[in-house]
């Protein structure tokens, strides 16, 4: 079977490309993520997507390698992950009450044919009203620092929520797997009846 690289150190990626139960490996990319001039949403996560996974081409040249980039559009603005509580809290007092919108990109290279079938992924993320207290409390609690749109879904995130929307609840996380197992049977690896 063609050997997979997750083209991340994303421990949150990781898990998810766990739950396929495919044997694949985990290597950096040397990607620089700064968007271009008039890049919205959909076009970075997509270029940065299939540049993650294009990167490691030389060191795995006869591989699958799966790229994978994620933004959030909160009113209008392309955000990332807040790297600090500061930024955390203002991302999240501007989220309250609002629809967020959540792009993650996904890409699966053939390192050996040269080929990249790359795919943008939208979540919907519907906040509920909050209060500067719980706010606080919440980044106290779980510290979501490098997380797009400060906060774990996957964990006391959800309560933050007054609805989600969208295909594959993992995209949320970081890796639409839906999307990924079948970029993945194209390629002709089935997660259920590749083993081995």
């Amino acid at each position: 079977m063609t050997q997979i690289i997750l083209a991340s150190t994303s421990s949150y990626r990781r898990m998810l490309l766990e739950k396929l139960r495919l044997p694949f490996i985990c290597a950096a990319p040397d990607t620089d993520e700064a968007p271009r001039m008039n890049e919205n949403a959909e076009q970075l996560v997509m270029r940065l997507a299939q540049a993650k996974a294009q990167a490691l081409q030389a060191k795995y040249s006869q591989h699958l390698i799966i790229g994978s980039d994620q933004v959030c559009v909160i009113n209008g603005e392309i955000t990332g992950k807040p790297h600090s509580f500061e930024n955390a809290f203002k991302q999240l007092r501007q989220a309250s009450g609002h629809c967020v919108t959540f792009y993650t990109g996904i890409s699966l290279f053939n390192s050996k044919t040269g080929i990249a079938d790359t795919r943008c992924e939208l979540f919907n993320v519907y906040f509920r009203e909050l209060t500067d207290d719980e706010i606080w409390a919440y980044l106290t609690a779980e510290n979501p620092l490098n997380c797009a749109g400060s906060f774990k879904s996957e964990g006391l995130g959800i309560t933050l929520f007054e609805r989600l929307e969208g295909k594959d609840p993992n995209t949320l996380i970081g890796l639409p797997l839906i999307t990924l197992t079948e970029l993945l049977i194209r390629q002709g690896v089935n997660p259920l009846t590749a083993r081995g």
